[in-house]
């Protein structure tokens, strides 16, 4: 057991940008690519998420010391520490039952493929720990480390049925074939899918309005680079920067928004060759059946709107944490939230005024997921000295991924103690879940319907 354990702490403890690509290789020679091409997608997808990362982390660098600025300038305290989305990772794997979760993954992902219920193949194995962050949750309130797993698998379950019904849809954004998302962050388009229902019925929100058709109206002003000039600008003056640094500030979000479509690119031509080879060895078996390519997030980010949107739940975040009853988490790490924007952009495609009201209505349950989850986080932080704090601080993160879900179904036993908040959201959340789940399914039959 203990075996086990380090060699797949040694494999996670690799990064995505390293681990994912042994998984896509290793597929790849399954499915009978050549070895030379298995390899050249493998390592390209390693070059994506680094080039992905190293450009996430500068926009942070660029833009968290102007937020906290902002928040100076308040006075205003806020007790949680945001730890961000990386901090949460470590802690998550400081729970001593967390490597089990990785055999779990992939055991029900592979009954769920025999079975037929679902034709995703998730490769995104690295983001186990988003499980096992749910599972410490259950175990929090009720102690119980197979409820807990219990409950990690039907997250799992719920992240390979919502990778089908998206799939179309995502290749009609990315233009890549076969690839799907199984991060739980699109969990949360589940509730902005009503509100954008609604946002649809008037009329000035339900036109193409995506950057390529803002870059028609409005021209030079949609560009990349000027969009990215333009927020920075705005950033600078509201952080109270002096000219120079408001101006370095402009250029760097005007490289961060100019750079995030080129590295998308190395996704595309990474990701292409195994989609194909995919698809030729299932219809070779399985005559009509097509498998999918579960990943990460980042290959959608050459999206404008998703960066747009990100930059703009900045200020909002911000906002919201000085003036939100019952907040008492201090955005910080967590500030670049792409777990907002992402559900957002495949709820709207893209549309971007609608993806930036439903950013804005959904950065308060980011901040009231985090400051209800502050005290167990700390208190494994604690036990297990994952994390060094200070006696009494408290830690959190203001971006967790898919805050609802990973709410409602891990506090939901809560209810034990006379707290019914947790199933009231359960409740609500499976509702708009059904309503979506719906609504996508009935899309990709038409779709189908016309591909025939």
């Amino acid at each position: 057991m203990e075996a086990l354990s380090s060699v797949i702490n040694y494999l996670l403890s690799l990064g995505a940008a390293i681990f994912v690509p042994i998984i896509i290789i290793i597929a790849g020679l399954i499915v009978k690519m050549k070895v030379k091409d298995a390899i050249s997608s493998g390592i390209t997808l390693g070059a994506a998420f680094t080039g992905m990362t190293m450009l996430i982390g500068f926009m942070t660098e660029a833009i968290t010391p102007a937020a906290q600025a902002m928040l100076e300038h308040t006075g205003i305290s806020l007790p949680i520490v945001d730890g961000g989305w990386t901090t949460m990772s470590t802690i998550s794997w400081s729970w001593p039952y967390a490597f089990l979760m990785f055999p779990l993954m992939i055991l029900i992902n592979i009954i769920m493929l025999v079975l037929k219920k679902t034709n995703t193949f998730n490769a995104d194995l690295w983001n186990v720990w988003g499980k096992i962050f749910t599972a410490v949750g259950v175990v929090a309130i009720t102690n119980s480390v197979p409820l807990a797993f219990l409950v990690a698998a039907i997250q799992i379950i719920f992240e390979l049925k919502t990778a089908d019904v998206h799939q179309k849809r995502i290749e009609e954004l990315s233009g890549i074939p076969g690839v799907t998302c199984t991060h739980k962050m699109v969990f949360f388009g589940a509730l902005m899918y009503p509100i954008d229902c609604l946002l649809k019925k008037i009329p000035v929100f339900n036109k193409k309005m995506d950057a390529a058709a803002l870059k028609d109206k409005v021209g030079i002003f949609a560009e990349n680079h000027v969009l990215g000039f333009i927020l920075g600008v705005l950033f600078g003056l509201l952080a109270g920067y002096p000219v120079n640094e408001t101006l370095t500030l402009a250029i760097k979000c005007a490289t961060a928004l100019t750079l995030f479509p080129v590295i998308t690119k190395y996704f595309m031509s990474a990701l292409s060759p195994i989609s194909e080879a995919v698809s030729d060895y299932m219809n070779e078996r399985f005559k009509g059946r097509q498998l999918l390519v579960g990943l990460d997030w980042p290959f959608l980010g050459g999206s404008n709107e998703i960066w747009l949107a990100v930059i703009w739940s900045v200020p909002v975040t911000l906002l919201c944490s000085m003036i939100l009853p019952g907040n008492k988490i201090l955005p910080f790490a967590g500030i670049i939230n792409i777990a907002v924007a992402v559900p957002a952009y495949l709820v709207t495609k893209g549309n971007l005024p609608r993806m930036l009201i439903l950013c804005t209505l959904g950065v308060p349950a980011f901040l009231w997921v985090g400051t209800a989850f502050a005290p167990f986080i700390t208190d494994l932080a604690n036990t297990t000295g994952a994390v060094a704090l200070k006696a009494g601080e408290l830690i959190s993160c203001s971006s967790i991924d898919g805050p609802v879900f990973t709410y409602a179904f891990s506090q939901v036993f809560d209810l034990i103690t006379g707290n019914f908040i947790p199933l009231i959201v359960l409740i609500v959340w499976l509702v708009c879940f059904v309503f979506y789940y719906r609504a996508l399914s009935k899309e990709n039959a038409n779709v189908e319907g016309k591909e025939e």
